[in-house]
């Protein structure tokens, strides 16, 4: 290995990428994907598809995931920063309903690898952030699930959220994102 460098986060099937940056006068330059030395590390995954959002501080996007076409996602921020969240949905799994966070930024160019089988979502900390994701399927509307990105069995510390609102003001959910099912209800009807 020798550009990225791969760690397995506490939760298996989640991992931390950290590219290599060489920087100088003029700015930086870093590989963000290798697909061989992903595949020394153990990440064998073909990638169909790419997404870019953006998004202002507040906006809390997920806890997403497709049903019947799970994806692994490679997720980074171009601009600004998130506090990105996957949280295991795998029933047969020693960390099932647990879950994984980590602040990605511009600055620290860190990037997270997360399987198929995890929930997936993130809170913007900065004024804007520009997010993007590589994903192993394709998107396929109607076969989108999620779960409730403040159940308290499963216990995500959001940094800087109280309640309902992040540094005093109202955090930015979508309606679809907010009716989400618990862990315990959507176990009633779904499992990976």
């Amino acid at each position: 290995m020798g550009q990225i460098k791969v760690t397995p986060a506490p939760i298996e099937g989640v991992y931390l990428i950290e590219p290599t940056v060489h920087g100088d006068a003029r700015g930086y330059f870093m590989e963000t994907y290798n697909q061989r030395e992903m595949a020394e590390a153990g990440l064998d995954a073909a990638f169909v598809q790419d997404n870019q959002s953006q998004s202002a501080k507040g906006v809390l996007r997920g806890l997403h995931f497709q049903r019947t076409h799970p994806q692994g996602k490679l997720v980074r921020v171009l601009r600004g920063a998130v506090f990105d969240v996957a949280v295991d949905l795998r029933r047969n799994s020693r960390t099932y309903g647990q879950w994984f966070g980590s602040v990605l930024t511009e600055e620290n160019h860190q990037q997270l690898y997360i399987s198929t089988g995890f929930a997936h979502g993130f809170l913007v900390l900065s004024e804007t952030a520009e997010f993007l994701y590589k994903c192993t399927d394709f998107c396929c509307p109607g076969d989108e699930g999620g779960l409730a990105w403040n159940d308290p069995a499963v216990g995500i510390e959001w940094p800087g959220v109280v309640g309902d609102t992040l540094d005093g003001a109202a955090l930015n959910i979508n309606v679809r994102d907010r009716a989400w099912p618990t862990l315990r209800e959507l176990e009633k009807t779904f499992a990976f």
